[in-house]
């Protein structure tokens, strides 16, 4: 963590300074904002804590509910999403009050009495070491939690306007917020009353039954399963062993996730209801829970289960939907049309719970539309970028519907149904990369380069998420993850990986940061606003192959060694060198003849290119940003 260089903090370091919109930031709701998010769920929790990183754009919140979330339908959080806190500055609190998830048991009816289960193997939840960040469990109302001090405490200091219902929008051909919003008072004086509110874009993330989603026409379109499950938050006394281990349980009598919760004590069972007829009309959700935990017992013998208190319970029928498109464009329009309305989380994507993806795949939603809005508001970049977020997310949703159909249908199996008794474990193993959130692969767009140039680091493939690695931290000896240093703070990450030369040395490294720093065409000088510091939308950083011994700050260029804030202080946290017995340019495939790696704002790799592709490198960011003020008046 990075302070002080405004001069002396003496409080909480997380709490930046209100700058812009976040300076006497307005209580009420006023009457034109440039976004409104509409829902305080994953997705647009996430959205605000991005956008408070951007105190000139105006942004608000709208919810129904007259205060925070107390209780949390989802509650896993996948190691993506951690990387995610981790941007976001909270993952080590979230993590020491959160389960963590180490390996998960499996059961199945015994050979000798197949009316009693028996444990019949254990798997290690992360076998090949995806990442370095935990699989956690946590109350969804925690995250919102942090994600709501992230908002308030950002330069935008931004808060949810709670007891506001959104009914219904215009978008108009004209006018700087050409989106007309209706909402209604939900609470208070006002209760029932609506009134209206323009905006210059809007996001519903307000649920699977989306107003705003319905607003736009857009549908979720699917199946259902006709499978129901009863789910419940329980405190229980039991003589099932692994009770504070997660574990998918077969037996003849159905099946059972059970999943430990946070705290020690409480535990969230997925109970099999069986199959649901077509014509029973959803009648199946009235089941009590008496019901429910009649079923978990008669499922867990010679086992028993008591239940002495119950938090949270519901039963649910297994639906896959996802819609066409995310945004309001018509699909013929979409290369013609910049969107202004936008959906996110289960506005346009429900599945089954018990893969844990939903709050995850929601966040991603919610950052990757929360920084393109961001640059293109500050005026960075051409509001073209927003059509991109339909693309890149409906892509992503339709694989996650296609993976829980698989895994939702296997847990619904029955044992005499598997072709071998480790058909179930073996594909938890098999395919542990999707549901952990780090099979998303962007398609080459504006935003993400082609593979032409992969080889040169064949370990940060072009389009997924940067994965972390250790490295020296030059300026105080230490050795850090890489990534860890990169915040969601709407910067773009370049790595320039060096060649084989060393600090001071004439290299290809030393004739590229001569020219990001000076070069008239370098995205630094054509890109980064006028006035703004160096570094202020190019976070630039070196990686030699020396060692710490071998590297000496005197000799590193300018380029790494920025100057910013009112009192021009020097960051040295941006030189790195390889760790011995744990080289980077090994664990990563970098090329000895060096490379850079260009990483988005939201932690994906966006192109790698060889450090002599100046022109390329700026041509890339072409695609996709304004060109400065400063770069105007000097070309």
């Amino acid at each position: 963590m990075q302070f002080h260089h405004h001069g002396y903090v003496s409080g909480d370091p997380r709490v930046q300074p209100a700058a812009g919109r976040g300076v006497d930031r307005p209580a009420d709701l006023p009457d034109t904002t440039d976004v409104l998010i509409v829902g305080s769920g994953p997705a647009g929790m996430l959205l605000a804590a991005q956008l408070s990183q951007y105190p000139t754009v105006t942004t608000r919140l709208i919810e129904r509910r007259p205060g925070r979330l107390e209780i949390g339908q989802a509650d896993g959080i996948q190691a993506r999403s951690v990387e995610t806190f981790q941007a976001f500055g909270f993952a080590e609190a979230i993590t020491a009050e959160a389960y963590q998830i180490t390996s998960m048991n499996f059961w199945s009816p015994n050979p000798d009495d197949v009316t009693k289960i028996i444990r019949s193997g254990r798997e290690i939840d992360d076998p090949n070491g995806i990442s370095e960040f935990p699989h956690l469990i946590v109350n969804q109302a925690r995250v919102l939690d942090y994600f709501a001090a992230s908002a308030k405490n950002g330069p935008g200091r931004i808060q949810p306007d709670y007891g506001y219902e959104f009914v219904g929008l215009t978008i108009h051909d004209e006018g700087e917020h050409p989106v007309e919003v209706t909402v209604r008072h939900t609470a208070g004086p006002h209760q029932g009353s609506t009134r209206t509110i323009r905006a210059k874009y809007v996001v519903g993330c307000d649920g699977a039954r989306s107003a705003v989603r319905e607003s736009i026409g857009r549908t979720l379109d699917g199946d259902q399963a006709f499978h129901a499950w009863g789910v419940m938050d329980v405190l229980t006394e039991t003589d099932f062993p692994d009770v504070r281990t997660k574990c998918a349980i077969q037996s003849e009598f159905g099946s059972i996730l059970l999943i430990p919760r946070e705290g020690g004590y409480l535990a969230r069972w997925y109970v099999d209801l069986g199959e649901v007829g077509a014509d029973d009309h959803h009648e199946v959700r009235s089941t009590p829970i008496e019901t429910i935990i009649a079923k978990a017992n008669e499922i867990l013998q010679p086992y028993t289960l008591e239940v002495r208190n119950v938090a949270w319970w519901s039963v649910y029928e297994v639906g896959h939907r996802v819609t066409d498109k995310f945004d309001d464009v018509p699909t013929d329009d979409t290369d013609a049309v910049d969107p202004r309305v936008f959906i996110a989380g289960d506005a346009c994507h429900t599945h089954s719970a018990k893969a844990g993806q939903g709050m995850n795949v929601s966040m991603q939603d919610g950052f990757n539309i929360g920084w393109k809005l961001g640059q293109v508001l500050t005026g960075r970049s051409p509001e073209s970028l927003l059509r991109t977020y339909s693309g890149e997310r409906q892509e992503i949703a339709q694989n996650l519907i296609d993976f829980d159909k698989e895994w939702s249908t296997m847990m619904a199996k029955k044992p005499e149904e598997f072709e071998n008794p480790k058909e179930l474990s073996d594909f938890y193993t098999a395919t542990a990369e999707f549901p952990a959130g780090f099979m998303t692969q962007y398609r080459p767009s504006m935003i993400t380069g082609g593979g032409e140039h992969q080889e040169l680091a064949t370990g940060f493939p072009i389009g997924k998420r940067f994965k972390s690695a250790r490295a020296v931290r030059v300026c105080d000896t230490n050795p850090v993850h890489l990534g860890h240093h990169a915040r969601a703070d709407g910067r773009w990450r370049i790595y320039a990986f060096a060649d084989a030369a060393g600090p001071g040395e004439a290299s290809a490294l030393s004739a590229w940061a001569t020219w990001m720093l000076d070069g008239d065409n370098s995205p630094v000088t054509r890109f980064t606003p006028e006035g703004d510091d160096i570094d202020s939308l190019f976070d630039v950083k070196v990686i030699y192959q020396q060692k710490l011994d071998g590297i000496d700050l005197g000799d590193v260029p300018t380029i790494f060694l920025p100057h910013g804030g009112p009192f021009q202080l020097v960051d040295y946290e941006k030189v790195y060198g390889a760790l011995e017995g744990d080289d980077i340019f090994d664990e990563r495939g970098i090329s000895r003849d060096g490379a850079v790696v260009v990483v988005r704002p939201d932690q994906y790799v966006a192109h790698v290119l060889p450090l002599q592709a100046t022109d390329e490198l700026t041509d890339f960011f072409a695609l996709s940003m304004n060109d400065s003020s400063r770069q105007q008046r000097t070309s």
